[in-house]
């Protein structure tokens, strides 16, 4: 997958590892920028939106990031509203509303609000004990018989990132705001501070999509499915 911008001579080129090259285009050949690194499949779409630089990219891991490249700090915002079992196939972005548009494979159409106040989901922590109760984990056979307890697999809480056993996370939460629309597995503490506000909606489109195209002046999306079937939508009420 590649996408070049021509106002800043730039292009991304995504790979099948989930990889994306960043390159500055010049006279005298391509320079390598930096690679970004967040996907674990093959990437399948790229957007960019040039007044904001951004770069919206999916993957067959069913994750949708959003990669702040103008603001140079390295910040991404994941997406999470696809099924597990299903890859993302398309992209589209409506920079006068701030808005996304994602389908797939589940038949799925949804559209992301932009405007809100969104979060980068935390690094996972590692450790050989649970960092709530402290049992250890099936790893750690010291602790195992130091504690004389049954080692417990490693979880993670989707909110914080702590390394858990399955007692101390086995809520479930919608966590809106870092771009988990569908439940995830939290610990007890964060599953009672999270805003379950949605920010994002779900539409059926009744086909597998494999491609979008927005018209902004008619505010019509057109799909095209597995099935051959070409759909015109009218989002009108949606921007």
């Amino acid at each position: 997958m590649f996408i070049y911008d021509a106002e800043s001579a730039h292009a991304f080129v995504g790979d099948y590892s989930g990889n994306i090259t960043m390159l500055n285009i010049k006279a005298d050949g391509l320079q390598v920028v930096t690679t970004l690194t967040g996907h674990t499949a093959c990437i399948e779409m790229l957007t960019w939106d040039s007044s904001t630089r951004r770069l919206f990219s999916a993957g067959h891991d069913r994750l949708i990031i959003i990669w702040d490249i103008g603001g140079g700090h390295g910040t991404a915002y994941e997406l999470h509203g696809h099924t597990c079992k299903n890859r993302v196939t398309s992209l589209a972005f409506v920079s006068s509303k701030n808005q996304l548009i994602s389908a797939g494979e589940d038949s799925v159409m949804v559209f992301w609000d932009l405007n809100a106040e969104r979060k980068e989901t935390p690094t996972w922590a590692e450790s050989d004990n649970c960092e709530s109760c402290s049992r250890p984990f099936l790893w750690n056979i010291t602790g195992i018989f130091e504690r004389k307890q049954f080692g417990s697999r490693q979880h993670h809480c989707r909110s914080c990132g702590r390394a858990l056993c399955d007692k101390c996370s086995q809520e479930q939460s919608t966590i809106p705001s870092m771009g988990f629309e569908l439940p995830v597995r939290v610990c007890k503490f964060c599953s009672s501070n999270i805003d379950h506000t949605p920010l994002a909606t779900f539409h059926d489109t009744k086909h597998s999509v494999m491609s979008i195209t927005m018209d902004l002046q008619r505010k019509c999306v057109v799909t095209v499915g597995q099935d051959r079937v070409i759909k015109i939508w009218d989002v009108s009420t949606l921007l």
